[in-house]
C-alpha cells in the first residue's frame, strides 16, 4: 500500500505549512476527506482558528469552527505526517529580489521534523530551480535524510485568487509536478482528492515553477499595458472605460483593465522570473517595463487628484481626503504590498490629512506594516475629495448622494447658494467643488457629472 492509500484511509496524515491565504483554505478542503495538521509559527493566528475565527476571510468563521484541521503550532506535530504541503509566501526585499526567507524557515522547520517516507510539496511562487537548488538542500541538512532515497520533493504552485469566491481550489485545474514518476502519480492522486477540475502532470518541477511565475508576469503585463492606456487617454480627455468598452466588442479582445497592482502574487513574482533572467545573463524588456508602469501607477493616481483639487480653487496643503478601501484588492482583508498606500504616502506629501475608510482590512497589520488608524464611514464629513481605490461589497452601498454629504459645503441651503452666487458670480462653480477620483469605476461617470462631481477615474 503506498502512501496514497495510506491517506485516503486515513492511516496517515497531510500537514499545510503556512496557514494564510493560500495554506489555510487547502487544509480546510482536506481536512473533509483525510487527517490533516495545520501549522504555523504564528501563535496569535493558531489560537484564532482555534476559536472559530478566520482572519483571511477566506472560508469563514462557521467553516472554521466546524473543520477538522489540527491546528498548532507546535513544530514536533509535523512528525506525525507523511505528506507535507508547504505554503508560505515569498515577498521580495526592498531592492525587488527574492526574499526566500520564509521558504527557507519553512523548510528548515520542515527538516527537523521530517520522517523517512515521507514526500513534501512547495506550492510557493518561485523562480524555477529553487525547489531544488534552495529547498532539497535545507531539508536534507536539517533531516539527515537523502532525498529521493529516505523523502521525495513535489511543486505544485499554489492558483487560489484570494477574496474569489468562485475560483477556489476545488474548481481550479491543479498543476502537479514531481522529481519522478512514481512520487508524481502519489502527489496527483493525493490532490485529486480535493480538486474536482482535476490535475495537470507538468514535465518537471522547474516547469511547473516556470509556469506559476508566468501566470502572474502575464496578467502583471496586461494591466500595464491598460495603465499606460489610461495615461494616454487621460491626456486625450478621452474616457478609458468607454475605450475599453467599445473595444471589448471584438471576440479576441482581452478583458483587463487598469488599477492598482499590488498584493503578495501579481506586483512580486514578475521580480522573481527577471532575478533568475538576470543571473543567466539576460535583461528583461517587456516585464520590467510593466513592472515600472504599474509601480508608479500610485504616485500618478495621487497627481492627477491634486491637480483636480488645484482646478476646483482646493487649498491643497491642509486639504482632508477620503480614500475608501485600502487592501490589495476588493473583499480581501489583506494589506501586504497594496499600492493604495503609495496613493496616501503622495498625497501627505503634498500636507493633505488622508482619512482612510476600510470596513474588509485587517486592522492589525494596517497599524504594523503602515501606522494606518481607520476612520468609519460617519467620521468622513467636511472633505475636499474622496477616493474610491477598492471596491469592496460594503462600498457599493454608497448612493452618489451619500458621497455628496462628505464634502464641505455638502450642507448649504439654496437660500446660502443663490446669495453667494450673487455676492460673486465669479467663484468655483458648486459641480467643481466634489473632486471624485473613482478609481475603479464603481459610479457611472455620467451620472456623477450630473449630479455636481468633479470625477475622474483611471
Amino acid at each position: 500500500m503506498n502512501l496514497y492509500e495510506k491517506i485516503k484511509n486515513k492511516e496517515e496524515k497531510i500537514s499545510l505549512v503556512g496557514l494564510g491565504y493560500v495554506g489555510m483554505p487547502i487544509a480546510v478542503a482536506f481536512a473533509k476527506k483525510v487527517h490533516v495538521i495545520g501549522f504555523d509559527i504564528s501563535k496569535d493566528k493558531i489560537e484564532l482558528y482555534k476559536n472559530g475565527i478566520d482572519p483571511t476571510k477566506e472560508v469563514g468563521d462557521i467553516v472554521i469552527q466546524n473543520t477538522t484541521v489540527d491546528f498548532t503550532s507546535e513544530e514536533t506535530s509535523l512528525k506525525n505526517a507523511k505528506f507535507h504541503i508547504v505554503a508560505v509566501p515569498t515577498p521580495v526585499k526592498e531592492d525587488r529580489t527574492p526574499d526566500l526567507t520564509p521558504l527557507k524557515s519553512a523548510s528548515t522547520t520542515l527538516g527537523r521534523n521530517l520522517t523517512k517516507g515521507s514526500i513534501v510539496v512547495f506550492e510557493s511562487t518561485v523562480y524555477p530551480g529553487v525547489t531544488e537548488e534552495v529547498c532539497i538542500p535545507i531539508l536534507e541538512k536539517e533531516s539527515g535524510l537523502k532525498c529521493g532515497l529516505d523523502f521525495k520533493v513535489g511543486y505544485s504552485p499554489e492558483r487560489i485568487n484570494p477574496g474569489d469566491k468562485v475560483h477556489t481550489l476545488e474548481n481550479i485545474i491543479k498543476v502537479v509536478a514531481g522529481q519522478d514518476e512514481e512520487v508524481l502519480d502519489i502527489i496527483a492522486k493525493v490532490y485529486e482528492l480535493v480538486v474536482d477540475a482535476g490535475v495537470y502532470k507538468a514535465a518537471s518541477i522547474k516547469v511547473a515553477e516556470a509556469a506559476k511565475v508566468i501566470e502572474n508576469s502575464q496578467r502583471d503585463i496586461n494591466i500595464a499595458f491598460m495603465n499606460e492606456l489610461s495615461i494616454i487617454f487621460n491626456k486625450l480627455e478621452i474616457d478609458t472605460q468607454a475605450v475599453l468598452e467599445a473595444a471589448g466588442t471584438k471576440w479576441n479582445f482581452l478583458n483587463f483593465s487598469p488599477g492598482l497592482v499590488g498584493g503578495h502574487c501579481i506586483g512580486v513574482d514578475p521580480y522573481y522570473l527577471t532575478y533568475k533572467a538576470e543571473q543567466m545573463g539576460y535583461h528583461s524588456q517587456i516585464i520590467l517595463s510593466g513592472r515600472k508602469i504599474n509601480d508608479n501607477m500610485g504616485k500618478y493616481v495621487a497627481e492627477n487628484i491634486v491637480k483636480k483639487m488645484i482646478k476646483a480653487n482646493k487649498q491643497v496643503n491642509g486639504a482632508k481626503v477620503a480614500v475608501f478601501g485600502i487592501t490589495f484588492k476588493e473583499n480581501c482583508p489583506d494589506v501586504r504590498n497594496t499600492k493604495v498606500i503609495d496613493v496616501i504616502r503622495e498625497l501627505e506629501e503634498y500636507g493633505i490629512e488622508v482619512k482612510v475608510i476600510d470596513p474588509v482590512a485587517d486592522e492589525e497589520d494596517l497599524i504594523a506594516m503602515y501606522n494606518i488608524q481607520l476612520c468609519k464611514p460617519e467620521e468622513i464629513k467636511n472633505m475636499d475629495a474622496v477616493i474610491f481605490a477598492v471596491t469592496h461589497d460594503e462600498f457599493k452601498a454608497f448612493e452618489l448622494e451619500d458621497v455628496k454629504k462628505m464634502y464641505k459645503n455638502s450642507g448649504i441651503t439654496n437660500e446660502e447658494s443663490d446669495l453667494n452666487n450673487l455676492i460673486d458670480s465669479s467663484l468655483t462653480n458648486i459641480t467643481e467643488e466634489f473632486v471624485l477620483a473613482d478609481l475603479k469605476g464603481l459610479y457611472n461617470r455620467e451620472e456623477a457629472e450630473k449630479i455636481g462631481f468633479n470625477y475622474w477615474r483611471l
